[in-house]
């Protein structure tokens, strides 16, 4: 039986500093009523080999991103500030929220919100002081090597994505998707029972 690692990913979201509008009305409305923090952009890319060495196979992509979007409807997609090494999120070390996820081709986008928490606090000063920050992917499985690739095995689990400040996928960094200046316990019994039943379903 294969080994299982804890596998970290990094992405550098928005390569040049620009991302297209990707905000909703409401979400138009948070920014400049309520100054919410939206950062889109990559934060993952399959088929390719990263910066780790490492291949995710499109399908096992394709699989975590459609299970981890129900943690995205049930807004329980959240990530830490820096990348521990841990498989679990730490409550007291969030500092955001994936509020939507979706595959673009072999590319994995999302968008985050900024929250109002210490590390989110901490995040949003970093961000308002110019530091452009990375997306990192965090998941559990096992890897096989293959002609000089490291490949990511079917039974990868994506954890959640974290903010951190050195990605290893081009163009993964993170930006503003809108100028807030108005002028200008993460898998659950049911979480497995649901990726058993989508692998089931698919096949």
């Amino acid at each position: 039986m294969s080994k299982k690692y804890l596998l970290r990913e990094y992405y550098a979201l928005c390569d040049g500093g620009t991302c297209q509008d990707m905000l909703t009305e409401e979400e138009k409305r948070q920014v400049v009523e309520d100054k919410v923090v939206f950062l889109t952009g990559k934060l993952q890319e399959a088929d390719v080999q990263n910066g780790n060495g490492r291949v995710y196979p499109k399908a096992i992509m394709e699989r975590e991103i459609k299970n981890y979007g129900k943690l995205v409807q049930e807004m329980r997609a959240l990530g830490e500030l820096d990348h521990p090494d841990s498989s679990v999120i730490n409550l007291q070390n969030v500092s955001h929220m994936c509020t939507e996820v979706w595959m673009d081709g072999a590319s994995v986008m999302g968008k985050i919100k900024v929250l109002n928490t210490p590390s989110g606090k901490i995040l949003n000063e970093l961000i308002n002081g110019g530091v452009q920050v990375g997306i990192s992917s965090r998941g559990l499985g096992s890897v096989t090597e293959n002609n000089g690739q490291t490949l990511v095995e079917d039974d990868f689990q994506l954890i959640c994505f974290d903010i951190v400040s050195d990605p290893s996928t081009p163009g993964a960094f993170m930006n503003l998707t809108e100028n807030r200046d108005p002028l200008n316990k993460i898998f659950t019994k049911a979480d497995r029972i649901n990726r058993v039943l989508n692998s089931v379903l698919e096949d």
